[in-house]
This record gives structure tokens, C-alpha cells and sequence, in this order.
């Protein structure tokens, strides 16, 4: 049976419910999310469910990580429809904080963690995850969970989490979930809600291009032919920019030119005014 989340707004209530599992001796599982809630969502519940005896889900559209105020304002904002979305899994508490009891009077705190953050995402959105990294420190000790999930579509930022809570020593795992995909092989994401329709069939194509680079450098292809080709197809088929196209190291995000070690292909590209990124193992 469907059972809504109880929604929580205070620190104060959620220590409340927390101290009460703690005593209990329960695990508890954090889903820090910034709403507007799709199935790649609902899995890391899922997973989260499968794990911990409590779980909760957060929603906080995060000020500190948006580089442009326009697309602060344009962020989707749906807590009643994520609200019923995660009344079948019954979680524990969804907790949707103020800002102020994020970011009380007088917060003078920023978390930045060094090298990890100083490509791809980092270097195309300054101090975008020194917010990341600063609100998912408040989110680890307020809910005082044993385990969190993230999704592995945005792995960079699943990589600066894991270092900043290995880093403070703060006591939770922190677990990766397989990207959740459209059936035409799109990342589910958030802002895949501001395409057009028009733009909408088009967005599958990073997918296809970044699958057909894998099946090239598979067969011995060079990277760096794969890659001219794939952005001039997708410059072809309407995307206006690629930041970038670029293979990376699983561990510590080095740039490489071949897959000689665990490594992801990694994309951001512009369609239609919407910044769409994605990454594949390879």
C-alpha cells in the first residue's frame, strides 16, 4: 500500500526522527535530490530501500551551484508531484529545508575539494562543485545516514562526493547506481523537461555518438578521429557547442587519450538553450 512521505522542513524535526532510528539501532539511507523527480530518481530509492532499514529523500534547489541566476529560476520545481511519485515506496521522511536551515544568517562555510573539481563540469561551471560539495556536507550530517545514493550519470560529481566525505571522515557510504536511459537512449535528467519537443528528438543522438566512439576505439580506432567526426555530426544535427567530448580515468579524472585503465567517456553539449551531459564506460 501507497503510504506519502512525511514531509519535513526543519533540521530540528528531522534530528528528531533521526535520534529515534539511531536509538533503534536502524540504518538509515539519504537520496539528496534537487526535485523535479524521474525514474533515475526513484531507482537510487529504490536501491536505497533495498539497503537501509529508514531512507530519506531530500529536495533543496541548491543556490550555491547554479552559475547563472536564469537558470536558478528556470529550475523545475515540482514537490507535489515528487511527492506522490515516492509515496509508493514508502520512505521515511522527505526532507525539503528552507534555505535557512541550509544556509542560516551568517554562513560563511564553503567545502571545495581540490584537483577532482578543476575539469569538465568544474571547469565549464566555476564553483559549482565547491556548492555541490558544500551542500551535500550539510545534508550527510543533518540526516546523519549510514548510506547515500547517487547516480552514476553524473559521475564526476559522484567522484567529488566520495573524496569530500573520505576527506571529513564523515561516517556514510557512498554508492554509484547505474544511469537510468529513455527508451531512445537519452540520460534521464531534470532539465530534459525544458526541450522542446523538437529538440527532445534530437537530444538522443550524444547517446549514439558517444556509443559509436566506444564501438571505434573497441575496434582500434584513434580517439581523436572518433571524436572530430562525432562533434561535427552532432554540430550537423543541431547541437550548437560541445564543451566536451573527452576520456577520463575512473579514479581521478585524468585525461587520456586511450582507455588503458577503468575509464568513462564523458560529454556535455549545448541543444536548444539546454546544457545535456552524459558519460558511458569504456
Amino acid at each position: 500500500m501507497s503510504t506519502p512521505a512525511p514531509i519535513v522542513r526543519t533540521l530540528d524535526d528531522l534530528r528528531a526522527a533521526t535520534q529515534g532510528w539511531r536509538r533503534a539501532g536502524e540504518t538509515i539511507g539519504v537520496v539528496p535530490t534537487m526535485g523535479a523527480l524521474h525514474d533515475g530518481h526513484l531507482s537510487l530509492v529504490a536501491a536505497a530501500k533495498a539497503r537501509c532499514d529508514r531512507v530519506i529523500v531530500t529536495i533543496f534547489v541548491n543556490p550555491k551551484q547554479f552559475n547563472n541566476p536564469e537558470d536558478l529560476a528556470n529550475y523545475p520545481r515540482t514537490e507535489l508531484e515528487d511527492a506522490a511519485k515516492l509515496a509508493r515506496f514508502s520512505v521515511d521522511a522527505l526532507y525539503v529545508p528552507d534555505a535557512d536551515q541550509i544556509y542560516p544568517t551568517h554562513f560563511a562555510t564553503t567545502v571545495s575539494v581540490a584537483g577532482l573539481t578543476d575539469v569538465m563540469e568544474g571547469a565549464h561551471r566555476p564553483g559549482h562543485f565547491d556548492g555541490v560539495a558544500t551542500v551535500v556536507t550539510k545534508l550527510f550530517l543533518q540526516t546523519s545516514a549510514d548510506h547515500a545514493f547517487f547516480g552514476e550519470k553524473d559521475f564526476q560529481q559522484l567522484q567529488v562526493v566520495r573524496r569530500m566525505a573520505a576527506d571529513l571522515d564523515i561516517p556514510i557510504t557512498v554508492h554509484g547506481c547505474p544511469t537510468i536511459r529513455e527508451i531512445d537512449g537519452l540520460a534521464m535528467a531534470s532539465r530534459n523537461l525544458l526541450l522542446s519537443d523538437r529538440a527532445r528528438t534530437i537530444a538522443p543522438r550524444l547517446h549514439e555518438e558517444m556509443e559509436t566512439i566506444a564501438a571505434g576505439i573497441a575496434e582500434g580506432q584513434p580517439f581523436a578521429t572518433l571524436q572530430a567526426a562525432a562533434i561535427a555530426r552532432l554540430e550537423l544535427a543541431g547541437f550548437t557547442q560541445v564543451d566536451y567530448l573527452e576520456i577520463r580515468a575512473n579514479d581521478d579524472l585524468s585525461l587520456l587519450d586511450t582507455p588503458n585503465r577503468p575509464a568513462r567517456l564523458f560529454a556535455a553539449a549545448w541543444l536548444a538553450g539546454v546544457r545535456l551531459i552524459d558519460n558511458i564506460a569504456i
